[in-house]
C-alpha cells in the first residue's frame, strides 16, 4: 500500500490527512469526500457564518423563544447536555455569550462588571430541548459548537474514510487526530504531545493503532497581562479563564470524546488528575508548576 497524503484548511486551522491504499483513485475519492464533509459542518455550525443553522438557532436565543432543529442538531445538543451534566456545569456551549465581554485579540483585560452582566445569560440548563425544538426562555442567551465541531468532524471524516474502505491512516486536524488503524505493516503511528510551554517543542510520543487524541490548553489562544496567561477556556460559573492545568491529552475511541474529556479536565483545574484517574481513561497533564502526570507513557523520537 501507498500513503497519499492530503492538506486542507478549516475550521480555522489546517488539516492533515494520511490515508494508505492500493488505489489512488480510491484515496483520492476518500479524501474528497471528507473534505466536503468537514465544510458543511463547519458552514453549519461556524458562528461566522450569518446566515447558517447555528446563526438561526442563535437569533431565536437573543430575542427567547422556540426553534425547530433538525436531527444532527439536536444530537449534538444532546451530547452537549450530557458533558454539561457529568462535568457538573462546566462544560456548557452557552458560554459563547463570554465573547462580548472577552477579546483575545488584544491584550485588555474585561471588567468585572462586564463578566457579571453576561453571567445570568449563561447556563445550558435554562435551554429546554422539546422533541424537535429548543426553548429559550432567557433572552439574550448564545450558543456555539465550537468545542465539540472540530472533534465531530474528524470522527464524521474517520466513518467516511473507513466506509470506503480505507482501514490504515491518520487525520489530524489542528491538533485532533482520529486513527483509521495501524501502518500497513501492522505498526502504530506516532503521535507527539506539545509541551504548553513551548508548543513547537514536543513533551514526547505516544503509540497508537487505533482510537483518537485530543489535546486542550492555554497555549492556543490566551492573553498575557501583568505576567500572567489568561487563556480562551472560560470557566462558565466565573466567566474568567480556568487556572491549574497548562494542558491536557486524552486518548480514546473517538475524537470528540477525546476532546470533551481534555477540556473538562481544563475546566476543573487541578481537581481534573484526579477526576481524570477516576475515570480510568489514558491521559497525560502538565499543570501550572510545569509537573507532568498522568498514565500515559511518553517516549522520546520523532513523530510520523
Amino acid at each position: 500500500m501507498i500513503a497519499y497524503n492530503y492538506s486542507f484548511s478549516a475550521m480555522g486551522t489546517d488539516c492533515l490527512m494520511s490515508l494508505f491504499a492500493e488505489d489512488e483513485h480510491l484515496a483520492d475519492q476518500a479524501a474528497d469526500q471528507t473534505m466536503a464533509e468537514v465544510w458543511r459542518i463547519e458552514t453549519k455550525y461556524s458562528r461566522y457564518v450569518d446566515d447558517n443553522t447555528l446563526s438561526d438557532i442563535n437569533r431565536t436565543a437573543m430575542s427567547g423563544g422556540q426553534i425547530g432543529i433538525d436531527e444532527e442538531t439536536a444530537t449534538l445538543f444532546d451530547y452537549a447536555l450530557n458533558a454539561f451534566r457529568i462535568s457538573e456545569g462546566l462544560f456548557d456551549i452557552t458560554t459563547g455569550a463570554l465573547r462580548r465581554a472577552w477579546d483575545f485579540s488584544s491584550a485588555t483585560l474585561p471588567s468585572q462588571a462586564s463578566i457579571e452582566n453576561i453571567l445570568p445569560l449563561i447556563g445550558l440548563q435554562k435551554v429546554i430541548r422539546e422533541n424537535q425544538y429548543l426553548n429559550f426562555s432567557v433572552a439574550g442567551m448564545e450558543l456555539d459548537f465550537g468545542g465539540i465541531g472540530k472533534e465531530y468532524a474528524v470522527d464524521r471524516g474517520a466513518d467516511i474514510c473507513r466506509d470506503m474502505g480505507i482501514n490504515s491512516g491518520l487525520l489530524d486536524f489542528g491538533g485532533d487526530i482520529r486513527i483509521l488503524g495501524p501502518r500497513p505493516e501492522g505498526d502504530p503511528w506516532i503521535i507527539g504531545i506539545r509541551n504548553p510551554m513551548a508548543p513547537e517543542q514536543a513533551l514526547g510520543n505516544i503509540q497508537l493503532t487505533s482510537g483518537a487524541v485530543a489535546t486542550s490548553g492555554d497555549y492556543a489562544r490566551y492573553i498575557e497581562a501583568a505576567g500572567k496567561r489568561y487563556c480562551h477556556i472560560l470557566n462558565p460559573l466565573t466567566g474568567w479563564p480556568v487556572e491549574g492545568l497548562a494542558s491536557v491529552t486524552v486518548v480514546a475511541e473517538q475524537c470528540l470524546l477525546a476532546g470533551t474529556l481534555s477540556t473538562i479536565a481544563m475546566l476543573k483545574g487541578n481537581a481534573g488528575k484526579g477526576w481524570l484517574k477516576k475515570l480510568g481513561v489514558q491521559h497525560c497533564w502538565v499543570d501550572g508548576l510545569q509537573q507532568l502526570g498522568g498514565n500515559v507513557t511518553l517516549s522520546a523520537g520523532q513523530r510520523n
